[in-house]
């Protein structure tokens, strides 16, 4: 993200696999602050370029989605370990002074059914999306100790907002009622998400890589917790549309019921909280995805169409 003070530059690596879209970043076409190059962080070549024009990495890069590391836990190993591992090394040989944020996940913890997990907590993935992003961390912290690296890892719970891939359940709820298809909801629906807008993530991001302390993890979460189901009907009813979308599918396996983090550290350490309620953000991304369709209408695929069981989940 660019700020508003002109020395800061940004490079942004990024292979532009399925989930990423360049039409995202138009706005700072021109800009001589920004400058994109096409690569993967498992390229070492790469890397090591990009690692001596940089003071700060902020590790974004990750095979994100559940139910495709359940259909090829491969690529997930080579982006999400593989790739920090390269990182990490680079960073040791190149540039011991850079700082680097771990982008992490709350699912790496596992499920809860009461309680809410601190960084302190055992990690307990349960899929092999969390267990790469666990193994990372855990990398992460290694080499923060063993090398001295200067490493902060951010935890963070469901994002929505604008420009999201169409294969997560906010945006697919929306487009897919948009288009007047059937809404397809996993088991019963009542697995508990805690949601947290976008723009308030950005916020966190940007108090740890300003404060936070090396070595530290940091929980990032805004108390929204609802079930999926709860969150498909809000959606419905912001759109005006009727519950008869709602069509309950076969759940994938070892689907996790309940996440949830305390952010209390974040909070009192940093400073940081959400600005934004769940509902006036909901709202707002309902209105972006209806008003932009000629950004989502080019990654339609066949399987959103035409939805499959939880394997890819489309």
């Amino acid at each position: 993200m660019l700020t508003d003070n002109r020395d800061v530059k940004i490079i942004n690596l990024d292979k532009i696999s399925y989930g990423a879209n360049p039409a995202n970043l138009r706005e700072f076409e021109g800009d001589t602050r920004y400058r994109f190059i096409r690569g993967d962080i498992a390229d070492k070549g790469i890397i090591s370029e990009i690692i001596q024009q940089v003071d700060v990495v902020v590790n974004f890069a990750a095979e994100t989605h559940v139910d495709r590391s359940i259909a090829n836990p491969e690529l997930f190993v080579h982006s999400n370990i593989l790739g920090v591992f390269n990182l990490l090394e680079v960073i040791k040989l190149k540039n011991r002074e850079i700082r680097m944020i771990q982008i992490s996940t709350d699912e790496i913890y596992g499920e809860t059914l009461t309680t809410s997990f601190t960084e302190d907590d055992t990690l307990k993935p349960s899929n092999p999306y969390s267990a790469t992003k666990a193994s990372a961390d855990m990398l992460c912290l290694a080499y923060h100790r063993t090398y001295e690296l200067d490493i902060v890892i951010t935890r963070c719970t469901n994002n929505f907002g604008p420009y999201q891939f169409p294969e997560k359940l906010i945006p697919k709820t929306i487009i897919r009622a948009h288009l007047g298809l059937k809404v397809p909801v996993y088991g019963s629906g009542m697995n508990i998400r805690d949601w947290i807008y976008v723009l308030d993530h950005c916020e966190a991001l940007e108090k740890v890589l300003e404060k936070g302390r090396s070595g530290e993890i940091y929980n990032i979460s805004s108390g929204n917790e609802f079930t999926n189901i709860t969150v498909v009907r809000k959606i419905l009813e912001l759109m005006g549309k009727s519950d008869n979308l709602i069509e309950f599918v076969l759940d994938r396996p070892g689907h996790d019921v309940r996440y949830s983090l305390d952010s209390t550290k974040i909070r009192r350490e940093l400073g940081w909280y959400p600005r934004h309620s769940f509902e006036e953000a909901l709202s707002e991304t309902v209105k972006w995805y209806i008003e932009n369709e000629e950004w989502w209408k080019p990654l339609l695929t066949e399987k959103i169409i035409h939805p499959t069981p939880w394997l890819l989940e489309w």
